[in-house]
């Protein structure tokens, strides 16, 4: 269609070209003279704004001349597609559309099915001027979609990347029951590698004759028709390391303690790892066919350390076994699935794979290999998928049998290759659809990668947490304590647990006696704590590993400095204190509409002053009708920092236009006050 000059415009709408050009700038559309053109939309928007969609063709009488004129003129209103009763507007049949932060006026009406123009006079009704090509944020956005029944997401940067598949929403008709996903962890030498010996020598070899059991970091049981998975991680890396990066592989924890030997620092060193991870924890109270065995002071002993067994009245099982007999190992396997029933563990296998890297190396003749626990989904040979930093394509899988499989369903660990680099454990894998999606993926997070460290601070310095709990990042501080004697660390933890108040919660995940171990450096890298020691030094091991983590290690020999110390820090993190200073009142006698500024309202100073930096509330009939800033101060025409009483002004509203005669606008400011002292 061809374009209409404005001139055109304004003689069919009977307004001066000069008229005609303040409305198009109110809109915002730049013209510059008036022969400037204007777009059929453009032309559309000012007529159905001046006329209301009446048609603009004059009525003329029937000379042949003016016959003419009047074909003329209805091909014109043709060109301009003057909205009609009838015309169809095709709405969108979704109930929700997902936007950016920021998206042009024109998109976000064909996204809500409705025409520009309608969406234009909806947004002038809120007080937001912008034509069709200009910009609107998401609040907006969802202050009109509302108006039609229309929910609005945000389509967060990360949402676009190819990781959003991992928290997908499954449908409910598509998930089936997987099986759990067990550790095994404890003191060492109380029996962790045995029992699970036993248990693969119970369920497996037997079923295996002649056969050799492939070791890939995780195992497999069968006990009533239902499969169990064993990760062979030793000791507490399968919550911390993997945990640090944001993964959860493990459903259940079995804590193995030693029935002659009772609770030994590791024991509750583990038990502090499976609280943090929220895993349920069973307890596995081995050799009890040792002479000296006495599970119940076992039992009292776990009592002391918060953990209650069913017999006693608490809620976690307890099996007594015997893994060098092979003593009630099939009931510790009952129970296991009886957890595993209450966890309620689903997955959907319809969907594309995700999964987490248990174990990866590089192998002479395979090159890259990872063993991957699959989670959800099934990832199938051939598929490519992205892992971490690094992708490829799956050209062959190894379960733990050692057999060679295509097809690798949720709770399921293999063994893959095809990748071009070797991950870390703990990573992700989610397999997509094309290499290059993949490839383009990754070089995404490499990017990321390289901007996040430019801009890296310490993430677990004293200092940094209270700023990130400052931000709202973080809800409180964790802390590990570390001392030469338990009555240190109880006198500590007391000390800590009065400063925490309901704005800053202080949580000791871990206390124990002796030195600083690497083993408390993972722990507090996973948790995002910080290392307290009181008369304790770390082994050389751990201070290179907390170096290389940014975990901050905090040496003291008085407990009141450690004290001192944490509180004076939270005092001058905490979120400062504010309150509203009163500056004055106007009241608006007027209302203009300025070009590429918007409405400017006449008023008169009745109290106090009025600050061009102030906040401003717009009251109407004692009601507050609008808050924001002040986007224009002017005495006359000159701009002004301030207006004091009895002098008359102008004032402009930051992205608002309702303002109407007999309003008052009231200037306020935010002071800050000093915070001395926290909240109890």
């Amino acid at each position: 269609m061809s374009k209409l000059r404005v001139y055109q415009l304004a003689k069919d709408l009977e307004i001066s070209s000069k008229k005609l050009i303040e409305h198009l700038s109110d809109l915002s559309i730049e013209v510059k003279n008036h022969m400037s053109s204007l777009s059929d939309e453009e032309a559309e928007i000012v007529i159905e704004l001046l006329t209301g969609g009446k048609t603009i063709i004059k009525e003329n009488s029937e000379t042949k001349k003016d016959q003419v004129e009047k074909n003329e003129q209805k091909k014109d209103a043709k060109n301009i597609n003057i909205p009609t009763k009838h015309e169809e507007i095709k709405e969108s049949s979704n109930k929700t559309i997902t936007v950016n932060n920021k998206i042009i006026v024109k998109e976000f009406a064909k996204l809500l099915g409705k025409k520009v123009n309608e969406v234009i006079f909806k947004l002038i009704n809120i007080g937001v001027m912008a034509s069709l090509n200009n910009e609107i944020d998401y609040e907006t956005c969802v202050q009109i979609a509302a108006e039609y029944e229309i929910d609005v997401k945000l389509l967060e940067e990360a949402e676009e990347e190819v990781h959003d598949i991992s928290i997908h929403e499954d449908d409910e008709s598509d998930l089936v029951e997987r099986p759990p996903v067990v550790t095994v962890m404890g003191h060492v030498d109380h029996g962790k590698t045995s029992l699970l010996d036993a248990i693969r020598e119970t369920k497996i070899t037997e079923k295996e004759a002649g056969g050799i059991t492939q070791h890939i970091g995780a195992s497999e049981v069968t006990i009533n028709g239902k499969r169990i998975v064993f990760l062979d991680t030793p000791g507490h890396e399968a919550f911390t390391s993997m945990r640090a990066r944001g993964a959860k592989v493990t459903d259940i924890a079995i804590l193995v303690v030693a029935a002659d030997d009772g609770v030994m620092p590791q024991t509750i060193e583990a038990i502090n790892h499976a609280k943090a991870a929220k895993v349920p924890i069973i307890i596995a109270i081995n050799k009890i066919d040792k002479q000296g065995a006495n599970p119940d002071r076992v039992k009292q002993e776990l009592s002391e350390q918060g953990i209650l067994i069913e017999e006693w009245g608490g809620d976690v099982i307890s099996v007594e076994v015997s893994a060098l007999k092979k003593l009630n190992i099939d009931g510790l396997l009952e129970m296991i699935l009886i957890v595993a029933e209450m966890e309620d563990l689903k997955a959907n296998p319809k969907r594309a794979a995700v999964a987490t890297v248990i174990e990866a190396h590089l192998d002479k003749g395979r090159g890259p290999v990872a063993t991957v626990l699959i989670q959800n989904g099934t990832l199938r040979i051939g598929d490519s998928v992205v892992v971490g930093t690094t992708c490829g394509r799956v050209r062959a899988m190894i379960n733990d049998k050692g057999r060679r499989i295509k097809i690798a369903g949720p709770a399921t660990a293999v063994e893959i290759n095809g990748l071009s680099e070797v991950p870390e454990a703990g990573d992700t894998l989610l397999a997509v659809e094309t290499d290059k999606k993949a490839r383009d993926t990754v070089e995404k997070r490499k990017n990321k990668i390289k901007e996040d460290n430019l801009k890296k601070s310490q993430r677990i310095s004293l200092d940094a947490l209270f700023g990130q709990m400052k931000d709202g990042k973080v809800k409180g501080l964790n802390v590990i304590l570390k001392a030469d004697v338990q009555g240190s660390i109880e006198a500590v933890r007391q000390s800590l647990n009065k400063l925490s108040n309901e704005e800053v919660v202080i949580k000791s995940i871990h206390g124990g006696v002796g030195a600083i171990t690497e083993s408390d450096v993972m722990l507090a890298a996973a948790s995002n704590a910080i290392i307290i020691g009181f008369n304790v030094r770390p082994t050389s091991s751990a201070t290179t590993l907390a170096r290389t983590e940014n975990v901050d290690l905090r040496m003291y020999r008085v407990i009141y400095d450690a004290i001192n110390d944490i509180e004076a820090a939270m005092i001058g993190m905490l979120d400062p204190e504010y309150y509203q200073e009163e500056l004055g009142k106007a009241s608006v006698r007027a209302t203009f509409k300025v070009p590429n500024i918007g409405l400017i309202a006449g008023c008169y100073v009745t109290e106090g002053k009025i600050l061009r930096n102030a906040i401003v509330r717009l009251v109407r009939d004692g009601i507050i009708i609008h808050e924001g800033n002040i986007s224009s101060l002017k005495r006359f025409k000159d701009d002004a920092k301030e207006v004091a009483t009895g002098y008359e002004c102008g004032i402009g509203i930051e992205n608002f236009n309702d303002v109407k005669d007999g309003d008052v606008i009231e200037a306020y400011q935010m002071k800050e006050k000093e915070r001395k002292s926290m909240k109890r």
